[in-house]
């Protein structure tokens, strides 16, 4: 049973830098696409951001592309991180972080941009930018 911790949340101003983390717990799950998620007030839920954990290719959305960096750090429980750098109010949000349900594979990159396609989920992170 696996589950997903995410930490690092917090105030920041707009311009600053926030790193977000990921941990997962037990063992006995096979997707192989992690992802962030976000979700702002009356808002659905968004992608921004995946990490395929076979070769470590990435996907961002088009609103923090350039601006924020997912990576996995293999040396400490396969961490997941978001390096938020030069963020904006508009993306204070709850972020959260999960796991695929299924693997993917394929030359095109594979993971899903589905809420739906990930089954195990954190509870959340709080990010305000101001």
């Amino acid at each position: 049973h696996v589950q997903l911790v995410e930490s690092g949340g917090g105030s920041v101003q707009a311009g600053g830098s926030l790193r977000l983390s990921c941990v997962p717990s037990g063992i006995g799950y096979s997707g192989n696409c992690m992802a962030w998620f976000r979700q702002a007030p009356g808002k659905e839920r968004e992608e921004v951001s995946s990490i395929y954990l076979d070769d470590g290719r990435t996907y961002y959305a088009d609103s923090v592309k350039g601006r924020f960096t997912v990576s996995q750090d293999n040396t400490k429980s396969n961490t997941l991180h978001l390096q938020m750098d030069g963020p904006k109010p508009e993306d204070t949000a709850v972020y959260y972080c999960a796991r695929s349900r299924n693997r993917y594979g394929g030359l095109r990159y594979p993971c899903p941009s589905a809420s739906s396609a990930y089954s195990v989920w954190g509870r959340g992170t709080q990010v305000t930018v101001s």
